[in-house]
């Protein structure tokens, strides 16, 4: 597995170099925007881990560009930034994971091999487009569509409601969704799963009849025609 660390702390770039070398990862670091975006954009990679705090391109702005030219490419935010806010932004970016500094490296290791096995899957996923009423997803082409008109998706909304197409009519419970959408590491402490669900509902529901993303009081959430 081939990895780009962006990272402008040098020990810390260090640390996770020797470690995940020692796993027999093949790493390449990166210590500012600049050259994380030339190298990202350039090669290959399984996985980013993208730092926010970093010279000439912040984390934030770098990875929005990866996304849009590169959406495939898991990236996982780094940083000691932990503010509910600052992870929907991560997110809003197009983050597929945001792990806090300072991290245990055992857990580092699982969120990346839990991305690459998400984007391996993704890969090979089968069915392209999944239908309820008029809303359509596009799984390769990483379009949604409602009554003919496309809605626009960031990487983690994208990723919501595929997990609820695919389970639609199933009541979901919150940890469900921060288990499988955010990966079983993620704190659940937060609120970022309500955050998500609102701005998906106002994306795909607002404008649009019949409702179909509905809340269980006490149980969770359901993708459904029926209110």
């Amino acid at each position: 597995m081939k990895i780009l660390v962006i990272e402008d702390e040098q020990k810390v770039a260090s640390f996770i170099k020797r470690g995940l070398e020692e796993l027999s990862y093949e790493v390449e670091l990166a210590y500012d925007g600049f050259t994380g975006e030339r190298l990202a954009l350039s090669r290959p990679y399984d996985v980013i881990l993208l730092d926010i705090i970093i010279p000439a391109v912040n984390g934030i702005e770098l990875c929005k560009v990866i996304k849009q030219k590169r959406p495939d490419m898991p990236v996982l935010m780094l940083t000691a930034l932990g503010t509910t806010e600052d992870k929907v932004m991560g997110f809003e970016a197009g983050a597929d994971d945001y792990l806090l500094k300072p991290f245990e490296f055992a857990e580092l290791v699982a969120r990346i091999k839990a991305l690459s096995r998400r984007s391996k899957a993704a890969g090979t996923s089968g069915t392209t487009v999944l239908k309820l009423a008029d809303l359509q997803l596009d799984i390769d082409k990483k379009i949604a569509v409602r009554s003919g008109k496309e809605i626009n998706l960031t990487a983690k909304e994208f990723m919501l409601l595929e997990y609820f197409m695919r389970n639609k009519g199933r009541v979901i419970a919150r940890a469900e969704l921060a288990e499988k959408v955010w990966d079983v590491t993620f704190d659940t402490g937060t609120n970022v799963v309500e955050v998500y669900i609102n701005i998906l509902r106002k994306k795909i529901d607002r404008e649009f009849e019949p409702k179909l993303l509905h809340t269980r009081i006490g149980l969770g959430y359901i993708l459904s025609q029926q209110t």
